[in-house]
C-alpha cells in the first residue's frame, strides 16, 4: 500500500510540472511585435500576431521582433570629398522590420549588420559628394544614401531603410575661415548693390519733384516751409531765417544788364590794368606822328678813303760764323 504521504508530493510535483508547462506554452505578444515559432529547430510560417498565444511546451520557441520604426545613430565617419576637402559627417537612420523571418534567419544580429552598412555607405557616399553637395544639397545625398543602404536589407534581410539624414558635416578651422571671408564678401556686395539702387531711385524722385517745383513756384515755398518747421522742432541754439523767393526774384530785376558791344575793350583794360596805365595807352594812341620828307633830311657826306702804302719785304744778309773764332771765344769764358 503505498503511503499517503508518497501520494500527496506526486500530486504536488506534478502540479508544479504542469504549471511550469503552462508557463512556457503561454506567450504574450506586444501590439508593436511578431511572433515567430521554431519547432524542433524549423522556422514556421505563420506568424503570431498581439496577443496571447500557447505553444508546446516541448520542442517549440517563439522569437519576437520589434516592428517599430527603430533610429539609430552612425558614428561620425571621416573622409575625403571628390573635391578633395576632408570632412566628417555623421548621420541617423531610421529603419524596420518588413519581413520577420528574414530578420531572425538571414542575419544573425540584424541591429549590429544595419549599423556596419550605414557607416560604410556614409563614406563611400562622402567620396563621391562635393563640400557644396554635403551643405547645401543635403536631399539629394540622403536620398542616395538611403538607397545605397536599402539596397542589401529590405530583400535578404527583410529590413526597410525609411529615411536617412545627415546630422553634421565638421568642416577643417582653415575651410571654415574662408567660407567665412566669402560670405561675408557676398553679403558687402549685396549691400553696395542695394545702397546703389536706393540712390538710383531716390536720384529718380528727386528729379521729379524738382521738376514740379521748377513748375510750380508755390510748391517750393511749401517745402521751404516745411524746411524751417523741421530744423525749428530741433533743440539748438541756430535761429535760421529764410529769405523769400520773391525778394531774391526782386533783386535779380534790378541788376544791371551786360554790358553793351561797344564799351567792352575800355572795361577790359580796367579790369587787366590800372586807371593811370589806361589813361597813358589812350594819350599814346591819340599823338600824331609827323611824317618826315627825303627833301628835309640833310645827305651824309662821303668819306674819303686813305690809300695804304704797301710795305716792302727786307731780306736780312746772309752772315757767315767761323768756327775758329766761335771756339775761342768760348774757351775764354770758361777761364774767366
Amino acid at each position: 500500500m503505498i503511503p499517503v504521504g508518497a501520494i500527496f508530493a506526486v500530486i504536488v510535483i506534478l502540479v508544479i510540472l504542469g504549471i511550469i508547462a503552462v508557463g512556457r506554452s503561454l506567450k504574450v505578444v506586444q501590439q508593436y511585435e511578431k511572433g515567430v515559432i521554431y519547432r524542433f529547430g524549423q522556422v514556421l510560417p505563420e506568424l503570431r500576431g498581439p496577443g496571447l498565444h500557447a505553444i508546446r511546451p516541448i520542442g517549440d520557441r517563439m522569437a519576437k521582433v520589434n516592428m517599430q520604426i527603430v533610429a539609430m545613430a552612425v558614428p561620425a565617419q571621416d573622409g575625403i570629398t571628390r573635391d578633395y576637402v576632408t570632412v566628417r559627417v555623421d548621420a541617423v537612420v531610421y529603419f524596420r522590420v518588413v519581413d520577420p523571418i528574414k530578420a531572425t534567419v538571414n542575419v544573425q544580429n540584424y541591429m549590429f549588420a544595419i549599423s556596419q552598412q550605414a557607416q560604410t555607405s556614409l563614406r563611400s557616399i562622402i567620396g563621391q559628394s562635393e563640400m557644396d553637395q554635403l551643405l547645401a544639397e543635403r536631399e539629394s545625398v540622403n536620398r542616395e544614401l538611403r538607397r545605397i543602404i536599402d539596397e542589401p536589407t529590405e530583400g535578404p534581410w527583410g529590413i526597410r531603410v525609411e529615411r536617412v539624414e545627415i546630422k553634421d558635416v565638421s568642416l577643417p578651422e582653415g575651410m571654415k575661415r574662408s567660407m567665412s571671408r566669402q560670405a561675408e564678401a557676398e553679403r558687402e556686395r549685396r549691400a553696395r548693390i542695394i545702397t546703389a539702387d536706393g540712390e538710383y531711385q531716390a536720384s529718380k524722385r528727386l528729379a521729379a519733384a524738382a521738376n514740379v517745383m521748377a513748375r510750380d513756384p508755390a510748391a517750393l515755398q511749401l517745402r521751404l516751409l516745411q524746411t524751417v518747421v523741421e530744423v525749428a522742432g530741433e533743440k539748438n541754439s541756430t535761429l535760421v531765417m529764410p529769405v523769400p523767393v520773391e525778394l531774391l526774384r526782386f533783386f535779380e530785376k534790378m541788376a544791371p544788364g551786360p554790358a553793351d558791344p561797344e564799351h567792352s575793350a575800355p572795361r577790359e583794360i580796367e579790369d587787366y590794368g590800372d586807371a593811370e596805365v589806361a589813361a597813358a595807352e589812350a594819350a599814346i594812341s591819340n599823338v600824331h606822328v609827323p611824317e618826315l620828307e627825303e627833301s628835309s633830311i640833310p645827305p651824309v657826306p662821303e668819306v674819303e678813303t686813305v690809300a695804304t702804302p704797301e710795305v716792302s719785304e727786307v731780306t736780312a744778309p746772309d752772315l757767315a760764323v767761323d768756327p775758329d773764332l766761335a771756339s775761342s771765344d768760348l774757351a775764354g769764358k770758361d777761364k774767366a
